[in-house]
């Protein structure tokens, strides 16, 4: 629960009104607020259809050149430590094409339930990323990311952001979200051909 802990904290860093309490209703009883995900409003997550353990793997080395090339990502890899997923092993690209930025981050620490609880404060709807349950995670107030987390394992799950690396054009939030299941779909498939 520390990483659950430290995953609330950094996404209310940075995405503060998002963890400050909701507003009133309207006068005829409509929120303007996002409906926010929760453990008691997200139906469980169905199986996996198999174990995809990421305790070894190399997050530069998940896309192979084919599929950055497929996904316009034409910089080179980078690889660091993302402490706010208890230092999981990640990895950034960017595309000069298209502006987007993709981060792949492995982590081991959690499962994929943290983005469930209700103190996550993220709208989180369920997909199906070849075959492995996911979701899609929007957090209010920061409309420039997608994440696309896929329950690879027991205590384990692929997060896949795609964000707007500073476009001219502010590319809208579902196009980021497809970008981010497009990558997430990329990665599980990577994945598998390691198996």
């Amino acid at each position: 629960m520390r990483a659950a802990r430290v995953i609330i904290a950094t996404l209310c860093a940075l995405a503060l009104p998002a963890c400050t309490p909701s507003p009133e209703n309207t006068a005829d009883g409509r929120s303007d607020e996002p409906v926010i995900a929760s453990a008691t409003s997200v139906p469980p997550m169905p199986p996996r259809p198999g174990e995809l353990r990421l305790d070894d793997v190399d997050p530069c080395a998940v896309l192979s050149a084919d599929q950055r090339v497929a996904l316009s990502l034409d910089n080179p890899p980078s690889a660091y430590v993302e402490s706010s997923f208890g230092n999981a092993k990640a990895c950034t690209m960017r595309s000069t094409i298209s502006g987007n930025v993709v981060r792949l981050a492995l982590v081991t620490v959690e499962g994929i339930g943290v983005w469930l609880d209700e103190n996550a404060q993220v709208d989180a709807r369920q997909t199906t990323v070849n075959g492995f349950p996911g979701l899609t995670v929007r957090t209010p107030g920061m409309d420039h990311v997608c994440n696309v987390e896929v329950d690879v394992a027991e205590g384990q799950f692929l997060d896949v952001m795609f964000r707007d690396g500073g476009n001219e054009k502010k590319a809208k939030q579902d196009t980021l979200c497809q970008g981010a299941q497009r990558a997430a779909e990329a990665a599980v498939a990577g994945l598998l051909q390691r198996r």
